[in-house]
């Protein structure tokens, strides 16, 4: 069985290596620069662009999750790994361009990219049908305490039937359940009593059995925790602390150093939006709404009105999917996010980060608590534009699910941390489904 699995480990390493070998050969075959020619032998400009052709196609794929076999739909798998070769192209021809002294035509890059894009797909395909293949959906035990909880955990993972195939679901504490973990590739904890959760993970890591649940507050902050030892005993310390001086120092540097040339670059694009606003319905273009920010403060985020005037006129409520109070123009926007590049000027304000969690309204932060009080925990940080339950989760993801996201984000920072977020949010704009609500 171990030599089986390592073969099969070895089988896709070697088709990841294939296809950033494919890319590489796609772009360098169709274009064809003289310092790479082969009768001119491998000079420093060759070797120096080649490996950084493919260090960049590498560190994008890790990145944005490209060539995750069997572990993302061949949708999201493409729109990742395209992104990743976007940049890869960029990168490698403006290096190119500065190095010869010499301006690539950019129609030859988009006919590299396009054939690029092409064996993507095919491989992708094959990748993934071939995980499959070898790797058929594992059999999930689902275990609950809560049906209305269980009913949409299983409506999410209807999505996921390339890995899962629903055996059996249950509540706590049947006597069947010891026989039916036995049976069972995976099983899912919902809302099990912490005692109970820690008896199923024993039960299961004995029997090497997967085992997935809904991480609680303390699971995430253990997880962050650091490991000491007192003589022979073994500690985990766990500091509550947000960022600190130097880390803050640092992400404000990047979100100023960003943000003045991004504001500037996208000007004519903010201009282009604010004549498409005005012409609709000739409403106000710009819309400031007073949101929280670190330590509860109260600022005004500035977007792009996407909604009729006075919308909110009666209080402050959640758009649904299909709210007959956003406009046409005001659509595309929030599908495309482009509504929130004003919010540019908040950061370079000092109001909010490039990333860190959603700014919400008080008035809906106050809901919120009432129900989890430890919501407000993700004011330790400032707002951002994107942030880490931005690109994992939805619009409309639960307050609890956002929490999850945000502390997760907080207490594993790192300037490492927030450029992948960045990067990855390119990818959201194209997924629809992560524009859902408000």
């Amino acid at each position: 069985m171990k030599l089986i699995k390592a073969f099969q480990r070895t089988l896709f390493v070697l088709l990841k290596v294939t296809f950033i070998v494919a890319l590489f050969l796609i772009f360098f075959y169709i274009y064809r620069p003289e310092s790479l020619e082969l009768q001119r032998g491998f000079n420093r400009v060759s070797a120096i662009i080649s490996s950084t052709f493919i260090v960049v196609c590498y560190m994008m794929l890790r990145v944005y999750g490209g060539l995750s076999f069997g572990h993302a739909s061949t949708r999201e798998i493409v729109f990742s790994t395209v992104m990743a070769t976007a940049i890869t192209d960029a990168v490698t021809y403006i290096q190119f361009c500065i190095m010869e002294k010499n301006v690539m035509s950019l129609w030859r890059l988009v006919v590299i990219f396009i054939c690029q894009c092409v064996a993507t797909v095919i491989l992708i395909k094959l990748g993934n049908d071939m995980y499959s293949g070898i790797n058929p959906p594992k059999k999930l035990l689902i275990i609950h305490n809560d049906d209305e909880k269980c009913r949409l955990v299983i409506k999410k993972l209807e999505s996921y039937r390339h890995r899962f195939e629903i055996m059996k679901v249950m509540k706590s504490g049947e006597e069947e359940m010891h026989r039916s973990i036995r049976s069972a590739g995976a099983v899912m904890m919902i809302d099990l009593a912490p005692e109970t959760e820690s008896y199923i993970c024993e039960y299961c890591y004995k029997r090497g059995k997967d085992v997935y649940l809904s991480p609680s507050i303390a699971d995430i902050l253990v997880n962050s925790a650091r490991h000491e030892m007192f003589d022979d005993v073994t500690m985990l310390r766990y500091k509550s602390k947000g960022l600190s001086f130097e880390q803050r120092f640092y992400k404000r540097a990047c979100d100023l150093i960003i943000c003045v040339p991004m504001a500037i670059i996208l000007l004519p694009l903010m201009i282009l939006e604010a004549v498409a606003i005005k012409l609709e319905d000739g409403g106000k273009v710009f819309y400031k709404q007073e949101r929280t920010t670190i330590d509860g403060r109260v600022f005004n985020v500035l977007k792009f009105r996407t909604m009729v005037e006075d919308a909110e006129k009666n209080g402050a409520v959640l758009a649904a999917k299909d709210d007959d109070r956003i406009t046409k123009v005001g659509g595309f926007l929030r599908k495309t996010r482009l509504d929130e590049i004003p919010q540019l000027l908040n950061i370079i304000a000092g109001d909010m980060s490039i990333v860190g969690p959603r700014p919400e309204r008080q008035e809906l932060n106050e809901e919120y608590e009432k129900g989890l009080p430890e919501f407000s925990y993700r004011l330790r940080v400032k707002a951002g534009l994107t942030g880490l339950a931005q690109i994992e989760g939805n619009y409309n993801t639960s307050p609890k699910d956002k929490l999850t996201l945000d502390l997760m984000y907080i207490e594993n920072y790192s300037l490492k941390l927030d450029f992948k977020i960045m990067l990855r949010t390119l990818v959201v704009v194209f997924l629809p489904h992560k524009s859902d609500g408000v």
